[in-house]
């Protein structure tokens, strides 16, 4: 079957679906018929997405797997927020999520590894191959790597995605990661265990630590989102409808300030005893310099040691020191001889250009 073909089929099946709807609600009012569509859209949207996740899922193996053992373990955390409250034992029970596992191919099976917990960024993101240059960093220096999809993340279906909880029980199931990687692998340092993670992710790292620190030997913040008040702020309201959804904290920040401080990591800075390095970028335009500036602030106030640099108009804005341009690539390097500090990795980048032949093979 070419590719014509199969694009004219899945067409002429989608074009049947929405006409069946139609036939369904011809009798109900254009608002019913609306809310229908809408309905079905939604639904579609995830499956989609769950097929987008299963092909990037296959991308691993052809983007790392020279340099990793690539697996996916499934895994359970605490149940939902308002599972007292449930009415079936689906709701009720601990929520499922799947997590990455990546496991260097050189390493000698008898003797122990610093482990990377690497949780993704957005709201509704996920871990996917975006991530490939810094997977295949972090295995050329002999890291082990937990990448969890916690809860809320995309490419699993509606159920799992309305189960977010940002800035709350997301931070468990990333906790629980880790612990899994001690309790079923034999080579894993559990005295040597860095978070990194970057904007949403950064915000879970921060989170992680202020809550668990001796679960963490140190951690990196990139981009972190560090203060849902103000963040409600300058964002556009339909940033705000994520947060406010029924299915989530439920209330706007304006109905219930004191849920939004109690998810955000600046009102938590004050248990801050992890060696932290903390990176923003002027030109950010997702998580404003002014927001990692108020957690900067925030920990100076309270004489917290700690590393950071604001960096000044580098090229990705958001992005910027996950980008493949040069610059990214020379603050990557920073961020490896920072983590190498505290967790010792049995493989140390030497030079930038081992770092790169690494990242990129032929570089």
């Amino acid at each position: 079957m070419n590719k014509t073909t199969f694009l004219s089929i899945i067409i002429f099946l989608l074009g049947f679906s929405i006409t069946s709807t139609t036939f369904v609600v011809h009798s109900q009012s254009k608002t019913e018929i609306e809310e229908s569509l809408d309905s079905y859209f939604y639904n579609l949207r995830h499956r989609l997405d769950v097929l987008e996740k299963k092909i990037d899922d296959v991308l691993w193996f052809e983007r790392v797997g020279d340099v990793a053992h690539v697996d996916k373990v499934f895994l359970a955390g605490a149940p939902p927020r308002d599972h007292e409250n449930a009415k079936t034992l689906g709701e009720r029970n601990p929520v499922k999520f799947w997590s990455y596992v990546f496991i260097p191919k050189n390493i000698d099976p008898s003797k122990k590894y610093p482990l990377i917990v690497l949780p993704h960024g957005g709201v509704h993101g996920d871990f996917n191959t975006y991530y490939t240059h810094i997977v295949r960093e972090l295995m050329a220096q002999q890291y082990i790597i937990v990448a969890p999809e916690y809860r809320g993340s995309t490419g699993y279906g509606r159920l799992t995605y309305e189960r977010i909880d940002y800035g709350g029980l997301e931070n468990a199931d990333v906790d629980i990661s880790r612990q899994f990687m001690f309790e079923n692998y034999s080579i894993v340092d559990q005295n040597r265990v860095g978070i990194v993670g970057w904007s949403h992710g950064g915000m879970i790292a921060l989170m992680n630590i202020f809550e668990n620190p001796d679960h963490y030997t140190c951690a990196f913040a990139g981009v972190p989102v560090s203060d849902l008040v103000a963040r409600m702020g300058y964002m556009r309201d339909d940033y705000e409808d994520y947060y406010s959804a029924d299915y989530h904290i439920g209330e706007t920040v304006n109905e219930n300030i004191d849920e939004y401080r109690r998810r955000s990591p600046v009102y938590h800075a004050q248990k801050l005893n992890t060696p932290l390095l903390i990176h923003t970028n002027t030109i950010d335009e997702d998580v404003h310099v002014l927001e990692v500036e108020n957690l900067i602030n925030r920990l100076k106030s309270l004489n917290k040691s700690f590393e950071y640099e604001i960096f000044q108009d580098i090229p990705g804005g958001h992005s910027f020191d996950r980008m493949d341009h040069r610059q990214g690539r020379e603050i990557r390097f920073g961020i490896y001889k920072f983590l190498e500090k505290h967790l010792n990795p049995p493989v140390k980048f030497r030079n930038l250009r081992e770092m790169e032949k690494a990242a990129y093979k032929y570089h």
